[in-house]
């Protein structure tokens, strides 16, 4: 009931963020430590004691048992809801574009791991909230591997430095970066690009970079956008493809056995220039293990389609499988949003085809290196696969009374036309003209 309350509130939060300052504070690549909590109550105009009472009448009726035990990306739907009318509210900012279902991110964990692993380095380098990362370290074992990420966002930084406190990978927070990228990689080792064994990541897709778009044609970025880099539209800066600097980046940095999982949008799968540059690359060195095409609608409020490619810089002997699941999920309303949603049979259908590589009419093929030379490098599975119909079932009475009934329609059709010819002429014999 002290008039002060919102300052013994906020200094009780400082304080615990300064004597734990070196297990949970956060880096930015420049160096600088932002501590876990900050004061709530400099946001309040209107009686920030009254705001802090609240917050505390309801956090004590909460159990933090349960809360733990829940652990696993326990923020995904708290943050896939704050940002479900992020886009409309910001100006324009893609932002909910590349924060990752939690569905899509179980499938890439999934088609991802298929061995025990242990003692694995795992990085995203557009991180958000984490989702894909704690999805993956969930399928391979908090235990078993140690997160590096890096996002240019405060925001989502903090959801994930509170994403590996509630999944026990705490030990993961000095690895996650807040930063840029593509611009200032924070992740080195002797003043090379750090290399990983696990890589997933879905990076923003088009975004202005043009202020430092120059800085980045160095010789020593040469190697990391060995396709090269987006010129400057002359007209719209905003539709800059950056994720085609996010591919190269994560190509880079895998490790020698490493292995990639990316979110792209599906254009990119027949696109030229640059892309092409990029898919021909990952054949020639036999580095694509699959694409699997997702349903439109499948982010939280973004209509563009986007598929998942998966890369393995340990030589693919096998063919590259394309899965196309454009037609699975149900499609259900959010406000003015459509959202496609995936059922777990659904899931485990587009998992349990990939890892076996199954192929199956209509929905997964196994492809060929020359065919996808002979394709321009598509990685597109409408490309490739063809309906099919199975004659062997008609018997050849059937096929004759089929062809039959054919040549009766169509020459009910042609009597029909004649008819339909003969009276528009005479309607037309019967008009006159009159002044």
């Amino acid at each position: 009931d002290d008039p002060n309350y919102s300052k013994i509130f906020d200094d009780t939060l400082l304080g615990i963020a300064k004597n734990n300052d070196n297990i949970f504070s956060q880096l930015t690549s420049g160096g600088k430590k932002i501590q876990i909590f900050e004061s709530i109550g400099k946001y309040i105009n209107d009686n920030p004691s009254a705001f802090c009472k609240a917050v505390i009448n309801k956090l004590i009726k909460f159990s933090f048992e349960n809360f733990f035990d829940q652990k696993f990306d326990f923020y995904a739907s708290i943050f896939e809801y704050l940002i479900k009318d992020y886009n409309s509210n910001s100006g324009g900012t893609d932002y909910a574009e590349y924060f990752t279902p939690n569905a899509v991110s179980r499938i890439i964990a999934s088609c991802l791991i298929n061995k025990n692993v242990k003692n694995v380095t795992c990085y995203d380098p557009s991180a958000g909230s984490g989702t894909l990362l704690m999805n993956l370290a969930h399928e391979i074992g908090e235990n078993k591997c140690s997160i590096y990420s890096q996002d240019i966002s405060q925001k989502s930084s903090s959801f994930l430095r509170l994403n590996l406190i509630l999944n026990n990978l705490v030990h993961s927070i000095p690895n996650a970066i807040q930063g840029n990228t593509i611009k200032e990689p924070y992740h080195k080792e002797n003043n090379k690009i750090k290399l990983f064994d696990f890589i997933v990541s879905n990076p923003p897709f088009k975004v202005d970079f043009s202020n430092y778009r120059n800085d980045l044609e160095t010789k020593e970025n040469r190697p990391r956008f060995f396709a090269g880099i987006p010129k400057i539209p002359p007209k719209d800066k905003k539709k800059m493809e950056i994720f085609l600097l996010f591919i190269q980046h994560i190509i880079s940095s895998l490790s020698k056995n490493g292995k990639a999982a990316i979110v792209v949008p599906s254009g990119f799968l027949k696109s030229k220039s640059i892309g092409q540059i990029i898919r021909k690359y990952l054949i020639e060195n036999k580095m694509l293990t699959g694409v699997i095409s997702m349903p439109k609608n499948i982010f939280a409020n973004t209509g563009t389609r986007v598929s998942i490619m998966f890369i393995d810089k340990e030589s693919v002997n096998d063919d590259p499988i394309f899965l196309n699941a454009t037609k699975l999920g149900t499609p259900i309303k959010e406000g003015d949003n459509e959202k496609t949603v995936l059922s777990l049979e659904e899931e485990s259908l587009i998992t349990s085809t990939f890892k076996k590589r199954l192929a199956t009419e209509n929905f997964s093929i196994k492809v060929s290196e020359a065919e996808i030379i002979k394709k321009k490098y598509s990685f597109s599975a409408g490309d490739y696969m063809f309906v099919k119909i199975n004659y062997s079932e008609m018997t050849k009475t059937e096929f004759d009374k089929k062809i039959e009934l054919s040549k009766q329609k169509i020459k009910k059709l042609n009597d029909d036309s004649k008819k339909l010819d003969t009276e528009i002429n005479k309607n037309l014999e019967k008009i006159n003209y009159d002044i």
